[in-house]
């Protein structure tokens, strides 16, 4: 997501807020996991998840933006990142029916290494050998993960891989959204993705309702716990760019892998493999190292 710049004053604070990010969204993944699992239907769990993700921003944006926050220079962009964002959410939680969440949550991290090999066509950006090289690492790693004897299921790989690609064209145009409010972005997405989503509820609600008017109050919450965690990790996801410089961050989002493998391991008591830790390892070190090139470049000038 591309964030105005600001004096960097507060590193420090910038490094814990996209912590708290990657662990809120990491628990938005645990949750529409867990509630899924119980027969909760996909579109009406990411229903109210934008719906709590809207109303979190506006109850956020308002007070100092009022419906200036609602402006957009560029309402077709911000169309095309809203339906990119929709979909990876739709195939992530699909992902996330088949695949444990440290395994799916490593598929996706492909995105970063995708986004800088499609961004000097796209953004004019010059490319460079590392950035090939570091690709290069981070799809034998995917390899690894993905490899036949893991055992995952075909699908939900295949799931995972679109993610990854719908994640790289939403970052890419969220670059090419500087000219907008960071604030305006996130809202007009989750407005959207809760628009197109309500849409779909008489279809879903009345084949549904007999499961859905049965939850106990605890799915409930969980289901609202989700949304609250999904919305938030974009909030703080924008705060921490704002305290601190992309380059100075990309490193730390890597760890949401582990915070996806933890919650794995104290949910559902998995814990990926050896050989699968293996190719998880170098999808990050991939990243991390080429973020590190990239930021030694931009010191350069």
């Amino acid at each position: 997501m591309q964030h105005p710049k600001m004096p960097i004053t507060k590193p420090f604070l910038g490094v814990a807020c996209l912590l708290l990010s990657m662990l809120a969204l990491t628990g938005l993944d645990a949750t529409g996991k867990w509630v899924m699992a119980t027969g909760v239907p996909l579109l009406f769990f990411c229903w109210i998840r934008y719906i709590v993700h809207s109303v979190l921003v506006l109850a956020i944006a308002t007070p100092s933006l009022g419906l200036s926050v609602f402006k957009t220079k560029q309402p077709k962009l911000q169309l095309i990142r809203a339906v990119a964002m929709l979909c990876a959410t739709l195939t992530f939680f699909t992902t996330l029916s088949y695949l444990h969440q440290a395994e799916a949550t490593a598929l996706i991290f492909i995105a970063p290494l995708l986004m800088l090999l499609v961004a000097p066509w796209l953004l004019k950006e010059r490319s460079y050998p590392s950035r090939w090289i570091a690709a290069a690492f981070g799809l034998l790693g995917i390899i690894i993960v993905a490899r036949p004897s893991a055992g995952l299921p075909w699908i939900g790989v295949l799931y995972g891989l679109i993610t990854a690609c719908l994640f790289t064209g939403q970052h890419l145009v969220s670059r090419m959204l500087a000219a907008d409010n960071a604030l305006t972005t996130s809202l007009l997405s989750g407005t959207f993705g809760a628009a197109i989503l309500s849409l779909t509820m008489p279809f879903v609600l009345p084949e549904a309702w007999s499961m859905i008017s049965t939850l106990s109050w605890k799915m409930w919450a969980l289901i609202l716990l989700g949304g609250i965690c999904g919305g938030m990790g974009q909030l703080l996801q924008i705060q921490s760019y704002r305290f601190a410089p992309a380059s100075m961050l990309a490193p730390f989002i890597y760890l949401q892998i582990t915070f996806a493998a933890t919650f794995g391991w104290l949910i559902w008591s998995h814990m990926p493999d050896g050989l699968t830790w293996v190719g998880i390892g170098i999808i990050c070190a991939s990243g991390v190292i080429n973020s590190l090139v990239e930021w030694r470049r931009s010191q350069r000038g």
